[in-house]
């Protein structure tokens, strides 16, 4: 598989991801379970740093975590990379 198909791939996979979890949403609305409650946030990555926000603490803390962990997984496949050339 060539790098472009690679890239469409991943493109259209990332849309499928977005589309099922609307779905997700709209049937649990759909369904008006007494109780539940709704939390989201998202990951803004600038550069190396990765800006986080949240609908409660608890999210926040684990997107951070998990933008953390990106960040230094993307910082060792470019060292690593760098060091293969």
């Amino acid at each position: 598989m060539s790098l472009a198909g690679l890239a469409l791939l991943l493109l259209v996979a990332g849309f499928a991801a977005i589309l099922v979890g609307i779905l997700l949403f709209a049937l649990s609305a759909l369904r008006g379970e007494e109780g539940s409650r709704v939390e989201g946030g998202a990951v803004l990555v600038v550069g190396p740093l990765p800006i986080v926000f949240g609908t409660s603490e608890r999210v926040a803390k684990a997107l951070l975590v998990l933008a953390i962990a990106l960040t230094l997984v993307t910082f060792v496949v470019f060292t690593v990379l760098n060091l293969l050339r």
